[in-house]
């Protein structure tokens, strides 16, 4: 299987909780999490699932030297290929799904600050793809969601939180379909936040694969020392790969 792992984003929302404190920016990918970057997380859960043979990391180019330097600690034995990132998630996907190896029929998408996936859930969404075209990994929602008009502030509607599922990565697509979804984008301006959206667009089915309830997006300095609980309560060693098994 193929991985895709966006890593170009700016964490707008992190920078903004820096700038008020004060702190320096950068990519919040480098941020560090029981003693590595955020990012390493993300690529040893990969180099673990037995499914996945190559790794595309979508990054800005200005990232890359500490990318290289990061690869360098972990010494990965799959392959990783660098691809240049673009102004949005959408584009930086659109060019990963360009820089594929010659031949890829299938190819997992999953976000570079959702570092706690599992080795067992990529997996499971590398097996997804033996009998549907395009996934997405996603939890029910627990609370109840209100419908809320952005220019007063008043609910217009609840809808039915059993028909709600909170979206995640990874998403898992039919290589052929998706750049056909994406030519499509690009040739009539679509704008989506996610993969599955895109093939939604294109009048294609998405299934849902479970997910996992700590598979959170690591986008607030809340969401880090989550992160760090988490990781705590598995008894993960970074310098150790078999943890992710547990």
């Amino acid at each position: 299987m193929h991985l895709l792992i966006p890593a170009a984003g700016s964490g707008s929302r992190m920078k903004e909780e820096w700038t008020r404190q004060g702190k320096v920016q950068r990519n919040k990918l480098f941020l560090p999490l029981l003693g590595q970057p955020i990012l390493a997380w993300t690529l040893l859960a990969a180099q673990s699932a037995p499914t996945i043979e190559w790794i595309g990391l979508i990054a800005q180019p200005d990232d890359w030297p500490d990318v290289k330097t990061l690869l360098a600690t972990l010494a990965l034995t799959k392959p990783v290929a660098f691809i240049p990132g673009g102004d949005t998630r959408q584009a930086s996907v659109y060019n990963g799904l360009r820089d594929l190896p010659s031949g890829a029929a299938r190819v997992l998408i999953h976000d570079g600050a959702r570092c706690l996936v599992t080795p067992d859930l990529l997996d499971r969404c590398s097996a997804a793809l033996d009998h549907c075209q395009g996934f997405v990994a996603a939890i029910p929602v627990k609370d109840t969601i209100k419908v809320v008009a952005p220019e007063s502030q008043v609910v217009q509607a609840t809808p039915d939180r059993r028909q709600l599922w909170a979206a995640q990565t990874p998403q898992g697509f039919d290589v052929a379909a998706l750049r056909h979804c994406h030519d499509q984008g690009v040739q009539q301006r679509w704008s989506v936040t996610d993969d599955a959206a895109l093939f939604e667009q294109g009048g294609l089915p998405v299934e849902i694969v479970p997910g996992e309830e700590t598979n959170l997006k690591v986008t607030t300095p809340m969401d880090l020392a989550i992160a760090q609980f988490i990781l705590h309560q598995r008894g993960l060693d970074p310098h150790q790969l078999a943890f992710f098994k547990t």
